[in-house]
């Protein structure tokens, strides 16, 4: 990844209602969610949300389909892995230790939840 496509998304998330879009766009992938569903859940008047989504469109860190009379937009998984890796390429000098910790929180909060069973 080039630092130029690294730079414009972190701008694109560098403002707080994007920022929520894009998580709540993550945590429904593969499905992803329509434009008027987004704006309701984040409180966001429809018109203003339109100019959030396209930012992030143009920084290719979510996409659009149509279906119907909707848009539906998903979180691009694979950019935001490309940001990351970027941002812990080279690790730390060429010490992966010292981002270790980083890489296992990152292992943690992606693990599947394991279901509580009745015992």
């Amino acid at each position: 990844m080039e630092s130029e496509n690294t730079i414009l998304a972190l701008a694109a998330l560098a403002q707080s209602t994007r920022l929520d879009v894009f998580r709540l766009l993550v945590k429904r992938e593969p499905h992803g969610l329509p434009a008027g569903d987004i704006a309701k859940a984040l409180a966001v008047p429809q018109n203003t949300m339109s100019s959030h989504l396209a930012i992030l469109s143009r920084a290719e860190l979510i996409s659009a389909t149509r279906c119907g009379r909707s848009i539906v937009y998903r979180a691009d998984l694979a950019l935001l892995q490309n940001v990351v890796l970027f941002l812990l390429k080279d690790c730390c000098g060429g010490r992966p230790e010292i981002c270790a910790p980083v890489v296992e929180s990152l292992s943690l909060s992606c693990s599947p939840k394991k279901k509580k069973t009745g015992a």
